[in-house]
């Protein structure tokens, strides 16, 4: 039985999503980071207030993004929008929550990267397949942010 996580091909991303994908690659950053400030013992109150800057300053539209935009274009009722939408509250809510712990961290970066994870091999597929070339130019047309990593305390970055 072949394992469904190794991939023979890279994956074949419709040039209208490849923006959005690429938003997928710095929150996977962002989980590199949180794993990084806890290898490295960074309290959990500084790890915390990067996470709230890039929810509040990325994160939040990203996902305003997907669900108005692409999530549509397979319906509400979808199996893999369901599954999706629920990712989304789960992260919104250890995004927005006060709590300021290493396992409340390192919680929020193993869901968010199993959620990106689920997004790139499995659902903007089913996506793009589905897409008419019009929605296809729409959600080309809706992402403009680029990401810019503006954030002053780098704790992820190892001092020698």
């Amino acid at each position: 039985m072949k394992n469904k996580f190794i991939m023979s091909e890279p994956i074949k991303r419709n040039e209208a999503l490849k923006p959005i994908s690429r938003d997928h690659h710095h929150a996977l950053l962002l989980g590199w980071k949180i794993r990084q400030g806890i290898k490295n013992k960074i309290p959990a109150e500084r790890i915390k207030k990067y996470v709230d800057w890039f929810w509040s300053s990325y994160l939040s539209n990203h996902f305003e993004l997907e669900e108005k935009n692409l999530y549509p274009v397979l319906g509400a009722e979808h199996a893999s929008i369901k599954k999706a939408m629920q990712h989304h509250e789960k992260l919104r809510n250890l995004f927005l929550s006060k709590e300021q712990t290493i396992q409340q961290l390192d919680e929020l970066q193993n869901k968010l990267d199993r959620h990106i994870r689920f997004e790139e091999r499995e659902l903007f597929n089913e996506i793009q397949n589905a897409a008419t070339p019009k929605q296809l130019q729409e959600m080309a047309a809706v992402h403009n942010e680029s990401f810019h990593d503006n954030y002053n305390d780098e704790f992820w970055v190892t001092k020698k």
